[in-house]
């Protein structure tokens, strides 16, 4: 019987999984590197869809302390994302702050009770300033080694309407595939109704495209907000969705070529 991937990787999510990343980690606060790795691993807690760094806790350089001892919680919902609290810890272990300078990052550190990572400590990638992968500062979360985005020019039509109005007609979108996520069609300007747009002051960081700002569309009396992104300075990967102008289609009607 053939497998699907992509259930094959969702029947895996109450479990307790780790890669390897093959590269430097560093974290800072306050400018000073307080772990500095080329050990570290990727985990994803059971329930959790965006993993985190782990590294020996001798590649901690600051010191942990305040160690309690955490039962796995249980009053979670069936898929935990990155705007669950780390101290929502779904297996059971220890948690450690970790003093760095004249601060403590309360409950940065967690040990898993789990024997195949003895020796490491999770780290809560929101109580630090920084991180570095190697020389190149990382965003939003740990890059993950099992998910990708592509962005593929196509000639589909794409139309995006909102109650009768037109907002987009395209047939020169970008898809954007990213692994596990609905795909994305980017647009260009020119072919956005961008009178109907006004400026939102939502922001949003991706892992792999970077720092997105936000639009809201007025058509008639109806406001909708933050309908519609872009990538105005995108990190690497996503270069090639520049200025374009994606809409959300839970938000829209959206029409695409078959």
């Amino acid at each position: 019987m053939a497998t699907s991937m992509d259930e094959f990787t969702m029947s895996q999510l109450g479990s307790l999984r780790w890669a390897d990343m093959r590269r430097r980690v560093r974290a800072l606060v306050d400018g000073e590197v307080v772990v500095d790795s080329t050990r570290a691993i990727q985990v994803w807690e059971p329930y959790r869809v965006v993993g985190c760094y782990a590294v020996p806790v001798s590649d901690v350089v600051a010191p942990l302390s305040d160690a309690q001892t955490v039962d796995a919680a249980d009053d979670h919902g069936p898929i935990l994302t990155p705007v669950d609290p780390f101290a929502v810890h779904t297996t059971p272990g220890t948690t450690f702050d970790l003093v760095a300078g004249g601060r403590t990052l309360a409950g940065a550190a967690f040990r898993p009770d789990d024997a195949d990572l003895a020796g490491h400590v999770l780290l809560d990638w929101s109580g630090f300033d920084e991180w570095r992968e190697e020389e190149q500062t990382a965003v939003g979360h740990p890059h993950d080694p099992f998910q990708r985005i592509d962005c593929l020019d196509t000639g589909r039509h794409v139309v995006v309407t909102v109650g009768g109005s037109v907002l987009a007609d395209s047939r020169r979108p970008t898809l954007l595939l990213e692994t596990h996520l609905p795909p994305r069609h980017y647009l260009p300007r020119e072919d956005v109704r961008t009178d109907l747009l006004v400026p939102s002051d939502t922001v949003t960081v991706c892992a792999y495209k970077g720092e997105a700002t936000y639009w809201s569309a007025v058509v008639g009396d109806e406001v909708i907000p933050d309908v519609a992104w872009t990538y105005t300075d995108p990190l690497t990967d996503a270069e090639p969705v520049r200025d374009l102008i994606c809409f959300y289609d839970e938000r829209v009607d959206l029409t695409v070529e078959r």
